[in-house]
């Protein structure tokens, strides 16, 4: 007798709650917490830390890195050019 492999794949609320954001997907994550939808249904709710609506990469927020000031200070320092070779 051969077992089903595949695991449980179900409709699933991931919620971000410092952005209050919140989103129905598929998944095979589970959860013991429930929540009630815009559709009248009742589906399993997983909290997440970070998602597309708190993520700095997609709001625009992130922070560029000052590499140019880093290359610059180094210089400074140790000199420019006076690689060993």
């Amino acid at each position: 007798m051969q077992q089903d492999k595949h695991p449980d794949y179900h409709s699933v609320v991931f919620r971000d709650r410092a952005a209050g954001y919140a989103f129905l997907t598929r998944s095979t994550a589970s959860s013991d917490e429930t929540i009630d939808w815009d559709d009248g249904e009742t589906y399993p709710v997983v909290d997440v830390e970070i998602s597309s609506e708190s993520h700095p990469f997609y709001t625009g927020k992130a922070r560029t890195v000052d590499s140019e000031g880093r290359v610059a200070r180094f210089e400074r320092r140790y000199g420019a050019g006076s690689g060993q070779g």
